[in-house]
């Protein structure tokens, strides 16, 4: 095989694997399945959630499945639109989302959207999550009354080149984090 087929097949097969691990992460937040959770995260892995957690990826998984588990009785991130560049080890991703769930209790349908903002690193051969930025974009009624009007709770979007997605590298501000 010539070195730029080498190459080709070489991207082919991370981006693979940066997908199934938007799949696992995906699977392990609608099975409340820790291991499988964590499996799409480095262990130092840092994410911002906004109001939901804002720190650690081990604080991260708590926080959800504890909210996941009091308020919602099944929940479904669809993963839609995803974008990839890779430089060498590191990639860095947009991944839009659509998060659908139903309440324990009324009102019983929530809807939201956004995109997942992320520096993927390939360590020891594995490619995971090491930063991530979570940016919802739209929500329903009954999460945002008000539309995104002073919506601070997370990282803003916004539609040109200042929007989170366009950071290089891509990193968490420490200073929101929760103690």
């Amino acid at each position: 095989m010539d070195a730029e087929a080498t190459e080709f097949l070489r991207d082919m097969k991370d981006r693979q694997e940066i997908y199934d691990c938007l799949m696992r992460y995906s699977r392990g937040i609608e099975r409340l399945d820790r291991e499988m959770l964590l499996s799409a995260y480095h262990e130092d892995a840092v994410d911002d959630y906004g109001d939901t957690y804002v720190g650690d990826v081990q604080g991260f998984v708590e926080a959800v499945f504890a909210l996941n588990s009091k308020y919602q009785e099944f929940t479904q991130h669809h993963i839609t639109n995803h974008r990839c560049e890779i430089d060498g080890d590191v990639a860095h991703c947009e991944s839009y989302f659509l998060f659908r769930c139903i309440n324990k209790v009324p009102p019983w349908y929530n809807l939201a959207s956004g995109r997942y903002i992320d520096r993927f690193e390939k360590r020891n051969g594995r490619w995971a999550i090491a930063e991530r930025i979570c940016v919802v974009e739209a929500r329903d009624e009954i999460s945002g009354a008000n539309g995104n009007d002073n919506e601070t709770t997370y990282v803003s979007a916004t539609r040109d080149c200042c929007d989170p997605s366009y950071q290089r590298p891509l990193t968490v501000d420490r200073s929101r984090f929760m103690r």
